[in-house]
């Protein structure tokens, strides 16, 4: 049974002492409850989140790339990469960091900066490449938004298997040992009181046989 009792010695200060811990643990252990059903509310909340992205995000994909398939057909391979030598780099990533629940999440934004020239001649091109790079942008906007809450799900998951973990340690270890100990010091010390008192009976017995 020692592997179930705290190191502690068994006297009224250290019941006192371990009653008062009982008391921040179970508290603790409610905060931490709380905190996880808090966690799992944010986690399910991105998950459908997460969903919808990624559909919008084939779709933004998928169209961009029949677009661009159509224009090298009436444009021909080599013209197609051509022009793609001219393109600038036109996207910019912020990234930042917030707090839920105590958990730094990221959240990321793709700024798209105007064109300082058309990287083309319109009249030289097909109108379906036009579509195409509109839709791409479309898409690779999707994409960025969708890496930031993919990266969050994974923040949440890690911050919520901690949680759980410290629950279960409070649950199932710290808080029973508690209990253990408590009544082992109780039973104890309410041995000791019995073996006091018959030990003073026998004095006051010798006493009056002396007398």
């Amino acid at each position: 049974m020692s592997e179930h009792l705290m190191d502690v010695h068994p006297t009224r200060m250290e019941l006192l002492a371990l009653r008062k811990r009982m008391e921040i643990a179970e508290r603790g252990r409610e905060l931490l409850r709380e905190k996880l059903d808090a966690l799992m509310m944010e986690f399910f909340e991105f998950v459908r989140e997460v969903s919808n992205l990624r559909a919008k995000a084939q779709e933004s994909l998928l169209g961009a790339y029949r677009a661009f398939s159509e224009a090298q057909m009436i444009m021909g391979y080599s013209k197609l990469e051509e022009l793609t030598y001219s393109v600038e780099d036109r996207f910019n990533i912020i990234a930042k960091t917030r707090s839920v629940i105590g958990v730094a999440i990221p959240s990321v934004e793709v700024e798209v900066k105007p064109l300082s020239h058309y990287p083309y001649n319109v009249l030289d091109t097909s109108a379906r490449l036009d579509e195409a790079t509109l839709a791409m942008v479309e898409a690779v906007k999707t994409l960025v938004e969708l890496s930031g809450i993919e990266t969050t799900l994974t923040k949440l998951a890690e911050a919520i298997a901690s949680v759980k973990r410290r629950v279960n340690s409070l649950e199932y270890v710290i808080i029973p040992r508690m209990l253990n100990t408590i009544r082992y010091i109780r039973m104890y010390l309410e041995e000791r009181e019995r073996e006091d008192f018959f030990r003073l009976k026998r004095i006051k017995g010798r006493l009056r046989e002396e007398a």
